[in-house]
Order: structure tokens, then sequence, then C-alpha cells
């Protein structure tokens, strides 16, 4: 295996990205594809740009098929894993990048939008998890990578940064941080490796708004490396992760953040 561990390369692999129709899901898809991995692209709701990606990635030479799963009905993630199987075979990568926001003042938070928040976020990184980690015991002798599988989750800065407004959502995160850490202890003798990226501030249609004009000019305030991030960013990390080069990593979350986590406000001494 020693030739595969010189660059980030994924040949004759298979991943599973889930929220992968738009913005950094969308990139770690397309990322990935381009290392040479064959990819299953999900969506939950936007079937098109999934569709359109995955025509992307075949008209280059690549192989990719989109499908619809909402991450928190575990009979849908059985079928997304099942498909890919039919599909392509194997398994070997998973990135559980499922995510969603539904922000209110914790006072005024619905009951609803808290566990659909935690629903989405959290289980259904569990249970995305959960498929990779009984897939990757199934197989056994495919010498495609050094591990015998690797999951990374999707975690963000608000694993460890608190954020007024946005309870359900920061509690998923910090509770994707310990979920990751502990699936890394109990399947790291299986060679399984889990990782997670924390991304900062990332630039995508859906956060338009913070992220341009004057906002964009007070979120920098917040950015020590005074640039937005780009989804590619993310590709980039999440390429590295799920290839040779990380072999020895796992249990370790990457923060992809333009140093977002140096608390930039005590710059000056607070």
């Amino acid at each position: 295996m020693e030739g595969h561990a010189m660059e980030c390369r994924l040949d004759n692999q298979v991943a599973v990205v889930t929220g992968a129709s738009s913005g950094i899901g969308f990139a770690v898809a397309e990322a990935l594809a381009e290392a040479g991995a064959a990819v299953a692209i999900n969506y939950n709701r936007h079937a098109e740009p999934a569709e359109e990606l995955a025509r992307r990635i075949e008209n280059k030479g690549g192989r990719a098929f989109a499908f619809g799963a909402d991450v928190s009905d575990e009979d849908a993630v059985e079928k997304l894993f099942a498909a890919t199987l039919e599909r392509f075979g194997a398994i070997d990568i998973v990135v559980a990048n499922s995510g969603m926001q539904k922000d209110a003042p914790s006072a005024e938070m619905s009951l609803e939008d808290w566990r659909r928040v935690i629903d989405v976020n959290l289980t259904g990184q569990f249970l995305t998890a959960r498929a990779a980690i009984r897939q990757f015991a199934r197989q056994d002798g495919r010498d495609v990578s050094c591990a015998r599988g690797k999951i990374l989750h999707m975690s963000s800065v608000h694993d460890v940064i608190p954020w007024a407004g946005h309870v359900n959502y920061a509690a998923s995160k910090g509770g994707i941080d310990m979920m990751m850490r502990t699936l890394a202890q109990e399947v790291a003798p299986q060679r399984i490796r889990v990782n997670s990226i924390s991304p900062g501030a990332i630039r995508t249609s859906i956060n338009r708004e913070a992220t341009e004009g004057e906002a964009g000019e007070r979120l920098l305030r917040l950015i020590p490396y005074k640039r937005i991030g780009d989804a590619v960013d993310i590709g980039r990390a999440a390429v590295f992760l799920c290839s040779d080069m990380a072999d020895y990593i796992t249990g370790t979350t990457l923060y992809v953040d333009g140093g977002m986590t140096l608390y930039p406000g005590f710059e000056d001494n607070g």
C-alpha cells in the first residue's frame, strides 16, 4: 500500500456524500470525484442540482449518481446504501454532511424546530455512520486504501463557539464532536477511521446575505485570515482526510475556518 500514500488520490474507491445537492456537500462530492472516487450524491428535496452534478462528473469520465433520501429516516439511509452497493459494488468513504438550521431565540424556539434540527444534524449523521460501519465490517480485502473504511462528519466551528439564537444547531454540532470521537475510538481496531471537518464562514448560495456586502464586512472581523471561505476549501480538506495521506489520523476535527476559532475579539486583549 506504500505507493498509495504519496498523494491525495481516491482511485477505485466509492464514496457516499449526504446532503450533496448544494453548498459544502456539493463541493465535497465534486472534489472526491476529481480525486478519482465514484460518488453517490445524496439529496433530500432538490434532485436537479444533484443530478446535474452526477452528469457533470460522468461527462468528465468519472462515475456518479444522485439518490434522494432523508437521512433522519432509518429506512431511507438503508436504501441509499443499498442503491450505492447495487451501482458500485462497495463503499469505502462516507461523508455525513446533511445539516440544516431552524433559528430562533431559545425562549421562542418550538419543540418541533428543536427536534427537526437534532434529527437531521445529529441523528441523521449517526444513522449514516452506523450504516457505514456495518458495510465496512462486511467488506474485506478490497486493497484500495490502507483503511478498511473512512467516515467523515461535517460539523461546524459551533461545536466549540456558542451561538446565541441557534441553540438547536450548536447543540447538534457539539454532539457531533463527541459522537465522532466515540465512534472513532470504538471502530479503530477494525481499521475504520472517523474524523470531522468543522467549517467556519463558507460562502454558499444559502448564506449569501450573511457573507456579502456590509454583512460580509462585519463577518471578516471574526476571521483573522481576512477572507470568507469557499466550499472548495472544505472539498480539498475532505479529500485529504479521506486519502491515505491521512491514514494515521482518526478521532480528530480539522477546523477549516481562517482562524475563526482563535477568538479574534480578544486580539487586542479583549
